[in-house]
This record gives structure tokens, C-alpha cells and sequence, in this order.
């Protein structure tokens, strides 16, 4: 084995439209010896340093070898109307992913790496953003030492699900993202592609301590 294959990674989300592009980068990343994905379904994938696990996310406890890695990675997110209620969106985006985040950080773990969105706050009058930002403040709880939190606004990308209003948003996008200036770049489009490099980026040479990163894509 190379000298510098000397990093694990496990990916939670693999099949969203981020994970799909981060899985691919890990893959093709020398410095990773070994990924190990959890997925509810299994992967079309065949690579000699993937590992496809196939979990049940409300018993993850169960799997808590496997987070014996370097670097965690959450892309794990849905919608109101995929969950179908606020408890199963919460259950999604707030309970799997801080649950994620405290195993990351018992198995002794160096970094989490995890999704979230633009203007999450545990204040916010919505609540998509109220959820988004109570992961935050508890996944800082209980999470590494390392915790890297990025806050893509639209997501730029061709998704399997449809959703009609995305769509039409992301056609749109790319006219007004320029209009969005200052304070306001922080809500501009951005492709999946880019939150994914972003996210790998973080963990091979991104700082320590906990931060969170904004994008501010031109185009």
C-alpha cells in the first residue's frame, strides 16, 4: 500500500445528490485506503475500497465498529414532503444525524464532516431551519473535535425525486445568482459537485477546531 493510503472515511447519505458526487471523489482520493458507506439500500458501486453496509439508521448503535474511521461524513437530509411529517423529518435530519456525529466521536474519530443548510438557526421562524440549526448546536456537543459544517443554499443538481419547485428555481438561478451580493451571496446556487469538493477539501486540509463555511458560487 502507498506510503500515504493512510486514511478511512465512513459516509452516511450516499445516494443524495452530494453523497453520490462525494462517494465518487472519495474514491478516486489516493490518500483513503478504505470507505465504508451505511446505506438503507445497496450500491452499484463494486471498488476494491468500498464497503457498503447496509444499516438500519434507527438501530445505528448496533454498527458502532464502524465508525473507527478518520473522517465521518453526513449528507444524510429530506424533504416535508419525503418524510411525510415533521417528526420523520426531524427523525432524518436532526436525531440520525446527531446520533452520527456522538459515534464519530466515541470511536475516537478526527473529523465530521456533515451538511446542513443556509440560515439554520435554532431561532428560526421556520421549521426546516429550527431543525437544521439543533443539529448544529448538539452535533458541537457531542460531536470531535474537528467538526466541519457546511451551508449550501440551493442545491444545483439532477435529482432521481421530482420536485417541481427546485426545478423551476434552478432554472432561474443561474440569472439571479449574480443579483445576490454581499451579505446575500450566501443564498446563491451552488452545484452539488462543489459542496461535495468542499466537503473533502475540509477533511484532508481543512483547519481543526469546529467552523462553519458558506459558498458564494458566481454563477
Amino acid at each position: 500500500m502507498n506510503k500515504d493510503q493512510t486514511r478511512t472515511a465512513l459516509i452516511a447519505g450516499a445516494t443524495g445528490v452530494v453523497g453520490r458526487e462525494l462517494l465518487t471523489l472519495l474514491l478516486a482520493e489516493p490518500r483513503y485506503s478504505r470507505v465504508h458507506v451505511l446505506s438503507r439500500r445497496s450500491l452499484a458501486h463494486e471498488e476494491p475500497k468500498l464497503e457498503v453496509h447496509e444499516v438500519d439508521f434507527d438501530e445505528l448503535n448496533n454498527h458502532s465498529k464502524l465508525f473507527y474511521v478518520d473522517d465521518v461524513f453526513c449528507c444524510l437530509g429530506t424533504t416535508m414532503k419525503t418524510a411525510g411529517s415533521k417528526a420523520a423529518f426531524e427523525k432524518v435530519d436532526y436525531q440520525y444525524v446527531v446520533n452520527l456525529a456522538r459515534l464519530a466521536n466515541q470511536a475516537h474519530a478526527r473529523r465530521f464532516i456533515m451538511i446542513s443548510a443556509v440560515g439554520a438557526s435554532t431561532k428560526s421562524a421556520a421549521f426546516y431551519s429550527r431543525v437544521k440549526g439543533r443539529a448544529e448546536r448538539d452535533v458541537r456537543d457531542v460531536g470531535p473535535p474537528t467538526i466541519h459544517i457546511v451551508r449550501p443554499s440551493l442545491l444545483m443538481a439532477d435529482r432521481e425525486e421530482n420536485r417541481p419547485g427546485e426545478e423551476i428555481a434552478q432554472k432561474l438561478m443561474p440569472a439571479i445568482n449574480p443579483l445576490l451580493a454581499g451579505p446575500l451571496k450566501r443564498y446563491r446556487g451552488v452545484s452539488a459537485k462543489t459542496v461535495a469538493e468542499t466537503m473533502l477539501r475540509l477533511a484532508l486540509d481543512g483547519p481543526e477546531g469546529r467552523q462553519v463555511h458558506h459558498f458564494f458560487e458566481d454563477s
